[in-house]
């Protein structure tokens, strides 16, 4: 019997969900729909931040899901983050304010600092001009406020490399319960990995199917020959195989989909399990990373000439 593994135990001693639906590049006008239709399916974890300008709208849906008796607060899991203008530490408090208003909720069970780089506060968008220095220790302090005032249960951290994590555990008075960052089979981030083990932080994935949208960012993970192999010979679609490897390696993962039918699928990873002669097999894929942070990299502005100084060459 393959071990479900519905859920991944924090250093806070909470229990988070390991599938959770993202909100990244939900139109408002569908995210409302798409977390309804989540939560019906059994999802029991949304992933959110202000910069998605969606929060609202999923607060809007949570409330007619408690409203209605669908579920209750204290059965969900909820993350959010902070975003990059409002690093300053009297502005730390104010933002978690804002989205607990946004989301309709007396407090977060996850609230991560969304990136190790800050913006002018006000500023909207990635023009350089707006690029300031980061002060991580002192972010990181009012986040610390924010979890022992039990607004925030959990805090942590977004996009940070093996390296700025370190610096942050050497300073922490509360330790980063997560760490989440793109994570997916073309992008396996084996040595963050093995860091957030060593050191109890729970590495979390998103975009862990790629980002089989449109644009710059778009991949054919799914086309992989690896993964449809795999997939065929479990009768899984490759969605389902590349969430199951992530899980398998022991962190949570957060697929984005507005499509009913594919929030379906994706929740449709618990009762099966990868054979580890085919597992292997992935250690086969190319790594590229897909989500860079160029737009937070300039040569005279900000903290990071390049972006292998933004990552701390993990690129």
């Amino acid at each position: 019997m393959a071990k479900a593994i519905r859920f991944f135990e924090l250093n806070t001693g909470a229990k988070m969900p390991s599938v959770g639906l993202g909100t990244w590049q939900s139109d408002p006008g569908v995210v409302a729909a798409a977390v309804t239709a989540a939560v019906k399916i059994g999802y029991r974890h949304i992933d959110c931040a202000q910069a998605y300008g969606n929060e609202k709208e999923v607060g809007t849906a949570l409330q007619k899901l408690f409203s209605k008796g669908v579920v209750k607060r204290e059965d969900l899991w909820i993350t959010s983050k902070l975003r990059c203008s409002d690093h300053a530490p009297e502005d730390v408090p104010k933002a978690l304010d804002r989205t607990l208003e946004n989301l309709q909720l007396d407090y977060l069970d996850l609230y991560l600092i969304h990136w190790p780089v800050s913006m002018r506060k006000g500023s909207v968008g990635f023009k350089p001009e707006n690029l300031t220095q980061p002060d991580i220790p002192s972010t990181w302090k009012a986040m610390e406020a924010l979890y022992h005032s039990g607004k925030a249960r959990a805090i942590g951290v977004s996009n940070f490399s093996s390296k700025k994590l370190g610096d942050l555990l050497d300073i922490a008075e509360v330790p980063p319960a997560v760490n989440q960052v793109e994570c997916h089979p073309y992008w396996q981030q084996g040595k963050l990995r093995e860091f957030c083990i060593s050191k109890g932080v729970h590495l979390s994935g998103y975009s862990p199917l790629g980002s089989p949208g449109t644009g710059s960012l778009k991949s054919d993970i799914l086309k992989n020959p690896v993964i449809t192999t795999i997939a065929e010979k479990l009768g899984k679609t490759p969605a389902q195989v590349a969430l199951r490897w992530g899980l398998k390696l022991g962190h949570s993962v957060l697929p984005k989909s507005t499509n009913e039918a594919r929030i379906k699928e994706n929740f449709n990873v618990f009762d099966w399990s990868i054979p580890d002669d085919l597992f292997c097999k992935f250690s086969d894929i190319p790594q590229v990373k897909l989500i860079k942070g160029t737009g937070f990299v300039h040569e005279t502005l900000g903290a990071y000439k390049t972006v292998e100084e933004l990552w701390d060459g993990e690129v």
